[in-house]
């Protein structure tokens, strides 16, 4: 591990000066540490931001919810307003990770993860996402794991929060601020797909911290479901996991419906305007098919990871089926 500096400064303001271009901010350390440690990052100054005032869960004026990035993923899993208003967030902290980590896990931090691709890992082998230009090895290596939709051919690497599929369904916002001042970015916008960049995870500015996440008033406490298909049943990260909230009319027509996608690609995915073509027809099995074919549509599996396209079409299926009864349903 490279020697770094290490600071804990106790206000935003000084957290933001201390920023400069080595330097990063540590809340838990689930995920940097981890990359120090196996020669991925290499900070040259740590800024501990765990005295940072950013653990409050608030309502809002317009009646959502603003989390504070340094809420632990187990107490927003168990937070009051999360399981009463948007259970579909604490479904999907509760299918990530073990209980140990969730308890150190920062909700700003979930964000940043970096991708599990075995590739990026290993320091002895060329990844485009560690040294751009060094070619990406996965794409014709072992690529279980990788991507099917929206990859490069500069990277395939997949997102693998639980907690950012659900908040891209919510299409909350991100609440980030810097040394030019504070702005909000939709979910939709915060992380990027690899194109030509796939070293950039998110549009976040080297001098900002992640401050907030922001939820809109909850429409679908009732009707939302989180799936998780995985190699087994507990802490291992998703190869298909699925988000999905209904609004139906009393005669079982879609009002308005959000499916969000993880595993399959370098963010959380879902098409909008999908989503809205869907409004108004029946809330049946035979919608959800074509739906799910319609959102794969784009989809471009490699060598080992077809599978993931029967998977990911049966996943949406079943979850929009889940949904709809608001019941586990087989």
């Amino acid at each position: 591990m490279t020697p770094f500096a290490y600071s804990k400064p106790t206000t935003i303001e000084r957290a933001l000066q201390q920023v400069g271009p080595h330097a990063r901010f540590i809340a838990g350390g689930t995920n940097l540490l981890d990359l120090m440690k196996e020669n991925v990052e290499h900070p040259a100054q740590l800024i501990d931001i765990t005295a940072l005032p950013l653990r409050d869960v608030t309502r809002t004026s317009d009646g959502g919810l603003s989390i504070g990035a340094l809420v632990s993923n187990a107490d927003l899993a168990w937070h009051p307003e999360i399981e009463s208003r948007y259970p579909l967030l604490a479904q999907a902290i509760l299918a990530g990770a073990s209980p140990q980590l969730r308890n150190m896990a920062s909700t700003g931090g979930n964000l940043l993860q970096r991708t599990r691709c075995h590739y990026f890992y290993d320091a002895a082998v060329p990844c485009n996402k560690r040294q751009p230009g060094s070619g990406c090895p996965a794409r014709d290596g072992l690529n279980r794991q990788h991507a099917i939709l929206g990859a490069s051919e500069h990277c395939v690497a997949v997102h693998p929060s639980d907690l950012c599929v659900a908040l891209a369904a919510l299409e909350a916002r991100v609440q980030v601020r810097g040394k030019q001042g504070e702005r909000h970015i939709p979910f939709a916008d915060f992380h990027r797909l690899p194109g030509t960049t796939p070293q950039r995870d998110n549009c976040l500015g080297e001098d900002e911290l992640i401050v907030a996440i922001e939820l809109p008033p909850p429409r679908f406490a009732g009707s939302c479901r989180y799936l998780k298909i995985r190699d087994r049943a507990s802490y291992a990260f998703a190869l298909v996991s699925v988000a999905a909230a209904l609004e139906m009319d009393e005669q079982q027509n879609v009002v308005d419906m959000r499916v969000a996608l993880g595993g399959v690609a370098h963010k959380p995915w879902r098409d909008p305007a999908l989503e809205r073509s869907m409004h108004g027809r029946p809330a049946t099995r035979e919608t959800w098919a074509v739906f799910a074919d319609a959102l794969l549509r784009e989809a471009r599996p490699l060598a080992h990871n077809g599978f993931k396209l029967t998977l990911a079409k049966n996943a949406i299926i079943r979850v929009l089926c889940q949904a709809q009864h608001g019941e586990d349903q087989p």
